[in-house]
């Protein structure tokens, strides 16, 4: 691997590999729940175009996702609290504390993983990454928000 990219392209494909794999967290969510109710979570209740446009994807697997999300109680349906045609989905008790859960044992192993890095090594880490992403979300034209620190 003679250039960064190429060396950035095989540690993405590995680290694709890594989050792929079963999640360790204590939630028990698969990955697109985990992702749509993290979503949701940042900012509040979505419809299915909303979701669409965030995510990129069409309707169907959109359909398919939230219906088994609603059939396992992460999310209820309700009006648009402004006033639109369109139902919303809203993140329920249950939802948030598997999400909470799921994602304080996905932080967990990563601070075994990152045990022996250094504050500025985890801090540098942590910049680098978020640039990356927000470089790939600029060229894409689907900005993902933060939540607030």
């Amino acid at each position: 691997m003679d250039t960064a990219a190429e060396r950035i392209e095989f540690e993405t494909l590995l680290l694709a590999r890594h989050l792929t794999r079963p999640r360790r967290g204590d939630g028990d969510l698969d990955a697109s729940a985990y992702l749509l109710l993290s979503r949701i979570d940042i900012d509040g209740p979505l419809s299915v175009g909303e979701l669409r446009e965030a995510f990129g994807l069409d309707t169907s697997t959109l359909s398919r996702q939230t219906t088994a999300m609603l059939k396992s109680g992460l999310v209820h349906r309700i009006p648009d609290p402004a006033g639109g045609l369109a139902r919303k989905f809203r993140i329920t008790a249950d939802g948030k504390r598997r999400l909470d859960a799921e994602r304080a044992g996905n932080v967990r192993g990563l601070e075994t993983v990152l045990e022996g890095w250094t504050t500025d090594d985890r801090d540098a880490f942590a910049n680098l990454l978020e640039r990356f992403n927000l470089d790939i979300e600029r060229r894409a034209g689907r900005p993902w928000p933060r939540p607030e620190s």
